[in-house]
């Protein structure tokens, strides 16, 4: 007796609403980060955010369940970007050249007044603050795990988790670095560029 499987309409359908609820989704982070940037996070509204995509207060909560849902949407988002590049890199290259490598490329995306205003944004909320925080520790798993993906064997495992411990050490270093500069403002990039300099220096 035959399977049932769906048809070829039912598997459109399906297609279709989850490609329109993807584009619902990052029509509502769009139009949150364009408040958010515009106006403050804490002076930002959920009827605001919901205004501006389009939809209803209600609708907004069949996405996200608060603003802070969509820092991090753009978080995973950027990340996601950066994680798929350092998939793309020859197993022949060291790690930590690599994670500087596709970080700058990354970073030197942004120019300095749109990594100026989300610093100011990300700095502006206890609550972005503290989901900051937790964020870094995510990002440290996660480029880990992406390190094993390329450089497979597993005897490496123990000094691709440090790889991935001062990468993310010396990304934060290095922003932290680019906040605190007198004067004009030099690309994040320097900074980080500076950042891996000093550790393998060290090393």
């Amino acid at each position: 007796m035959p399977g049932t499987s769906p048809s070829a309409d039912a598997v459109s359908a399906e297609g279709l609403r989850e490609r329109k609820r993807h584009e619902t989704r990052q029509r509502i982070a769009e139009a949150g980060q364009r408040l958010f940037l515009a106006n403050g996070y804490e002076s930002t509204t959920l009827d605001a955010i919901a205004a501006e995509a389009g939809i209803s207060r209600r609708t907004f909560f069949s996405y996200f369940k608060s603003k802070d849902d969509i820092i991090l949407f753009w978080q995973q988002a950027d990340s996601a970007s950066l994680y798929a590049d350092l998939l793309k890199t020859s197993p022949d290259v060291p790690p930590l050249d690599a994670v500087l490598d596709v970080m700058v490329k990354h970073i030197a995306r942004y120019t300095t007044e749109q990594m100026t205003a989300v610093d100011t944004l990300m700095r502006s909320s206890e609550s972005l603050l503290a989901r900051k925080q937790a964020y870094y520790a995510e990002q440290e798993l996660v480029l880990f795990n992406t390190l094993c993906e390329v450089w497979r064997q597993p005897e490496r495992r123990a000094a691709l988790r440090m790889v991935a411990m001062v990468s993310i050490g010396a990304m934060r270093l290095a922003l932290q670095a680019w906040r605190d500069q007198p004067g004009p403002r030099r690309p994040v990039a320097k900074f980080l560029r500076e950042a891996f300099d000093s550790l393998r220096s060290e090393f």
